[in-house]
C-alpha cells in the first residue's frame, strides 16, 4: 500500500502492522512504504499511520513528533475482531529503528494525556 497525501495537516500516511491486537509496553510495529527509512529513523516527522493489527483490524494512527520528551503514538478506539473495546490510548516510542525497508517502533508505555 503506498503513502497516500492527506492526513493531519496534510501529514502522509502509511501503512504498518502490529503482531498484535493490541499495543502494550514493549510492543513493536513496523512502518512500511516510507521513501528513507534510515533517514526517517534518524529524523522521524508527524506521520498519519494506518496501523493493521494481527486480527485483521487496521485503526487510523497518528506518529506525533517532536514531543518535548519524545515521540508519541495516538491510537483511536477501535474493537478488536474478537469484539473487545480498545480505549484511545497515547503511547510513548521507546525507539525507531531502520529494519530493512521498514522502520520499527517500540512502545515504550502510556503517555500521560
Amino acid at each position: 500500500m503506498p503513502p497516500s497525501p492527506g492526513g493531519a495537516a496534510g501529514a502522509d500516511t502509511f501503512p504498518a502492522v502490529c503482531e498484535h491486537t493490541h499495543l502494550f509496553a514493549g510492543a513493536r510495529l513496523r512502518v512500511q512504504a516510507l521513501p528513507d527509512p534510515d533517514a526517517f529513523a534518524a529524523r522521524p516527522r508527524p506521520i498519519e499511520v494506518d496501523l493493521r493489527f494481527s486480527d485483521g483490524v487496521v485503526t487510523d494512527t497518528e506518529l506525533r513528533v517532536p514531543e518535548p520528551d519524545g515521540a508519541r503514538l495516538a491510537v483511536p478506539a477501535y474493537t478488536t475482531a474478537a469484539g473487545t473495546s480498545v480505549d484511545a490510548r497515547i503511547w510513548t516510542v521507546r525507539e525507531l529503528r531502520p529494519l530493512d525497508d521498514e522502520v520499527e517502533l517500540r512502545i515504550g508505555g502510556r503517555a500521560a494525556s
